[in-house]
């Protein structure tokens, strides 16, 4: 049988509009960032794949941190993330260069209406998905007593036993700055109070990330250290002798936040994921695996989240948002200080 041109033609059509290649052209990408951990298992497992679904498109996912410097390094009109996830410190880092818009719009992401305050407060770019509380992890089988206060981590029997972060890299450590201003001075922004609180610490064992002092504390290397209450209550129910305290002048707010980039080139997309992120289902399933607090007011936890958790208005009233656009103007000023300071110099 001859098998005429034009058909092998009209075959070869057909096959390139169904093959694989063809159709991911057709397909819309949504670039995003993301963490990695228990975080990104439950996205990359089970959430993002049900938003291709719903919205047929593919979801390109980034967990290789730090993602502002790749930003920085990608056209404006074609950024290498439609959607950046990252904390505060570092959205406004973003806002500051352009790279990230200020706001959403409720007629964009429609479960805005239902966020806490603090989600899209003034101290916020975009909007706040989840947050931890910034406290006090301590060992329990070490004879000391539940901390009640911030002062209490200058304890003398906890020289060489109390924890902090490196300032310049971690903004847990920042944050912390900030709060010695307002709790030995006048306000958040006094920062020489902030320096000769932070010189009586010594000495302190220092880190990098939250993953170091949660091996710390569990390790017994510290017996009471900086860290966000999410990093103790995940170890709930597996006999570790670590706890949280909320200090009674208040938590920092660790806030993770989604911005959406100016030249996105499928915005509409990007606004959708925003409002997926902020539905009580899917605020449910990741609050509940990683500990830490939604956003969405009409999340309901299971019990043992509802009493530990940021999730009520008398609850998310201890939260202490921190100036960061104040903050990163004078980072460099600051990291140097505490260098000196952290050095005995």
């Amino acid at each position: 049988m001859t098998v005429s041109r034009r058909i092998l033609l009209q075959a070869g059509a057909v096959a390139a509009l169904a093959s694989p290649t063809v159709l991911r052209a057709q397909t819309p990408t949504l670039k995003i960032t993301t963490w990695g951990g228990k975080w990104g298992e439950i996205m990359k497992g089970d959430l993002l794949p049900a938003f291709e679904r719903e919205f047929k498109c593919s979801v390109q996912a980034d967990q290789a941190f730090p993602f502002l410097p790749k930003l920085q390094a990608s056209p404006r009109n074609n950024p290498i993330y439609d959607v950046l996830h990252a904390n505060s410190n570092e959205q406004w880092k973003a806002l500051d260069e352009g790279l990230v818009e200020p706001k959403m719009d409720v007629r964009n992401v429609p479960n805005l209406k239902d966020v806490y305050p603090y989600a899209i407060s003034d101290k916020m770019v975009g909007v706040s998905i989840f947050t931890s509380a910034i406290g006090l992890g301590f060992r329990t089988d070490k004879g000391l007593a539940r901390p009640t206060s911030w002062k209490d981590l200058a304890d003398p029997k906890l020289a060489g036993q109390r924890g902090g972060y490196l300032i310049p890299v971690n903004s847990l450590g920042q944050a912390h700055l900030m709060l010695l201003g307002k709790i030995y001075g006048r306000g958040y922004d006094d920062l020489d109070a902030a320096y000769k609180a932070l010189e009586a610490l010594r000495p302190i064992k220092l880190f990098d990330f939250t993953g170091q002092m949660e091996k710390a504390l569990l390790s017994a290397e510290v017996s009471m250290g900086v860290i966000h209450d999410s990093g103790v209550y995940r170890y709930d129910g597996s006999n570790e002798p670590v706890d949280f305290a909320i200090p009674s002048e208040g938590v920092p707010s660790l806030e993770q936040v989604l911005a959406v980039t100016p030249g996105s080139r499928v915005k509409e997309l990007a606004y959708a994921y925003v409002d997926y992120m902020l539905r009580p289902d899917v605020q449910k399933k990741l609050a509940e695996a990683v500990w830490y607090s939604p956003s969405n007011t009409k999340v309901q936890l299971d019990a043992k989240y509802d009493a530990k958790l940021f999730n009520t208005p008398a609850k998310v009233a201890q939260l202490i948002q921190m100036d960061w656009k104040w903050y990163n103007a004078r980072k460099d000023d600051i990291d140097a200080r505490v260098q000196r300071i952290l050095r005995g110099r």
